[in-house]
């Protein structure tokens, strides 16, 4: 089995200080709220994932290639284009959801918010809590 090298691992950086220093102060203010959104909907402690991205929870996969990992259940980053939310695995199919929470893009396992006045944040919690039950269905999430 192949236990993959992802670039993206935890590290013992501060949230609070890596939120702090988020600009513009808008962007930060989004950050804080969102931080307060993905507490309240996993339970979960923030932990800094690479540089820029609050991760809550983690998850060990093994795909039936051999390749295996860990991690990010779900989080965001505040990134200078947009907010970037990450719902993982993104496999399921949450059009449902997303045609209620209002203005936003997708990638595979990201939407991105220009700003959370965009959208409807309790569309957003149901949409994370969607995203950790179909991730609970392939792999354990371990609490962060």
């Amino acid at each position: 089995m192949s236990r993959s090298k992802n670039k993206t691992v935890p590290t013992d950086h501060s949230v609070d200080q890596f939120l702090a220093a988020v600009q513009p102060e808008k962007r930060a203010e989004d950050a804080q709220a969102l931080n307060t959104l993905f507490r309240s909907v996993t339970g979960f402690a923030p932990v800094m994932w690479g540089t820029s991205i609050v991760g809550y929870g983690r998850y060990h996969y093994r795909y039936h290639s051999g390749r295996e990992g860990d991690f990010l259940a779900t989080g965001f980053s505040p990134r200078k284009a947009a907010m970037s939310i990450y719902i993982m695995p993104g496999y399921a199919d949450f059009g449902g959801i997303l045609s209620r929470l209002g203005k936003h893009r997708i990638g595979k396992s990201c939407l991105y918010v220009n700003k959370l006045a965009d959208i409807d944040l309790d569309v957003l919690s149901e949409l994370i809590r969607a995203g950790l039950d179909d991730l609970e269905r392939r792999w354990p999430i371990e609490s962060t």
